[in-house]
């Protein structure tokens, strides 16, 4: 595994645990509100699997979970071999994704060895390509959706919305697509100096134009939330 990032330790990320966050390198998508442009891109020092470990062995007492972010790591050949050493440490795992990678996915679900899955629903499928700014397997989104919906484990799917990139009835085309999931979030776009597409180029919602969207999609899921409002 080739990590560019970590955050010591977060009480949002995981939820009701206290967890620390590695950001592995590298991203099959081009998202233009990304934050971490920097690590989709691959650039910056690795961060070693010794000081990871060490900080993992020291930090026992205080923290529940790891939370594996991205970039994308199922891209990487040794994510599975790298939950395996920090589940032996007792950890909770967390894992950020795509869902590009339904093969690496299903395996990690059967074999227990994910506590939690949050996937990012980037749009309506029919406008993933537009979204993404990449070239994708449609069959490959519906499937790691539907190995986490029949999963029994804990899990998410968040969209990023802003305006230039998705409109209010693509929110409610998604929520169509995963009706009937345990957990739905919608995350408004934040501006800064390190989105992909630079700064003042993307605009968020305002709440007010939201609302009525979400009251309808509401009870399509057992838990609804809406973030950075």
């Amino acid at each position: 595994m080739i990590f560019k990032g970590h955050i010591k330790s977060s009480f949002i990320d995981y939820p009701n645990k206290i967890s620390t966050i590695l950001f592995s390198g590298g991203c099959n998508f081009r998202c233009p509100y990304c934050h971490n442009s920097s690590i989709v891109n691959n650039c910056g020092e690795n961060i070693s699997h010794d000081y990871i470990f060490e900080f993992l062995n020291k930090r026992k007492k205080m923290l529940d979970a790891v939370c594996i972010s991205g970039g994308e790591p199922t891209l990487q050949d040794g994510l599975y071999e790298f939950i395996l050493k920090v589940r032996e440490m007792g950890y909770l795992i967390k894992l950020d994704t795509n869902g590009t990678n339904p093969l690496i996915l299903s395996k990690l679900t059967s074999e227990g060895l994910l506590d939690y899955v949050a996937m990012d629903i980037k749009a309506p499928l029919k406008k993933y390509k537009t979204v993404t700014k990449s070239d994708l397997d449609y069959g490959d989104i519906k499937q790691s959706i539907a190995i986490i919906m029949n999963s029994n484990i804990d899990y998410e799917f968040r969209t990023t919305i802003c305006k230039e990139l998705l409109k209010l009835e693509d929110i409610v085309d998604i929520s169509r697509e995963i009706k009937g999931s345990k957990r739905y979030i919608i995350q408004n776009f934040k501006d800064g100096e390190t989105v992909l597409a630079g700064k003042n180029n993307l605009t968020p919602y305002n709440k007010n134009a939201l609302e009525k969207v979400c009251n309808t999609i509401n009870n399509y899921f057992s838990e609804f939330k809406m973030r950075n409002f």
